[in-house]
């Protein structure tokens, strides 16, 4: 069964940092679209940062600068490396990937299967 696991989060200081890494667990053939989204206090889901195919990323306006996503493709994880965090950035943080399987039955030998989710991690930034 495949799971995305996510850890690095905590509490941090404003000004501070921390990384968080999100490993896919199971047995597929590729990532095909992989992202950071958060979810604040009383504040709806976002996504943050992201990967798509062809390895462009995009990051939401409130975080250019400050986060850095990046993957190594060979463990199946994807990083954020955030800096200079605010309390803004208090959230839970959730990992989100789109996967590609091997599947004899198509004609390309694969499918994507869309919308996994982690069970998020919690960032908590305050003095």
């Amino acid at each position: 069964q495949v799971q995305l696991v996510e850890s690095g989060g905590g509490l941090v200081q404003p000004g501070g940092s921390l990384r968080l890494s999100c490993t896919v667990s199971g047995s597929i053939l590729s990532i095909n679209a992989m992202g950071w989204y958060r979810q604040g206090p009383g504040k709806e889901r976002e996504l943050v940062a992201g990967f798509v195919s062809g390895g462009n990323t995009n990051y939401i306006s409130a975080v250019k600068g400050r986060f850095t996503i990046s993957r190594d493709n060979a463990k199946n994880t994807v990083y954020l490396q955030m800096n200079s965090l605010k309390p803004e950035d208090t959230a839970v943080y959730y990992c989100n990937a789109d996967l590609v399987f091997r599947d004899e039955s198509t004609v390309g030998g694969y499918r994507v299967d869309y919308g996994y989710w982690g069970r998020g991690t919690q960032v908590t930034v305050s003095s």
